[in-house]
């Protein structure tokens, strides 16, 4: 299946915008499905890092393990689920714009299925996250603009 993708402009620089996106403690205050994110270990966010991630779909809540898979400040991070009936594998990238004084942030989001998520993906997962995908963006969008940083 292809990914869902996602672009939104911000008004802030490049690497304002990937030290927030980055830091999963700041995932339940844009992404309405993210119920919690921590990491598991103390060391600064790295390749081969791993978050636990609590997300709700409807009444029900999953909990989850996402690793970092890759890290290029301020311009791409890659993660991926490791455990669960659903992995996300999500990519994301920044551009500058306007001699860096604003970015174009991009998000693409696929899904593996294990087990009883190889139903799940197309009849409920990726339904609901194309809803949820946009409103995201908006959301850390107004964070961003809004914030004093």
């Amino acid at each position: 299946m292809s990914a869902i993708r996602e672009s939104i402009e911000i008004s802030r620089s490049p690497a304002e915008v990937y030290s927030y996106v980055t830091d999963p403690t700041h995932l339940p205050e844009w992404q309405d499905s993210a119920v919690s994110a921590r990491p598991l270990d103390d060391a600064p966010l790295h390749v081969g890092s791993r978050v636990s991630v609590t997300r709700r779909m409807g009444k029900r809540e999953f909990p989850m393990t996402m690793e970092v898979m890759e890290l290029d400040p301020p311009r791409s991070w890659h993660i991926h689920g490791v455990d669960g009936p659903v992995r996300g594998d999500v990519r994301g990238t920044i551009e500058p714009l306007d001699d860096g004084t604003r970015s174009r942030v991009t998000l693409a989001l696929d899904f593996e299925g294990h087990g009883i998520g190889r139903a799940l993906v197309p009849l409920m997962v990726k339904p609901y996250v194309r809803k949820e995908m946009p409103k995201s963006e908006e959301k850390l969008k107004h964070l961003l603009e809004h914030s004093a940083a």
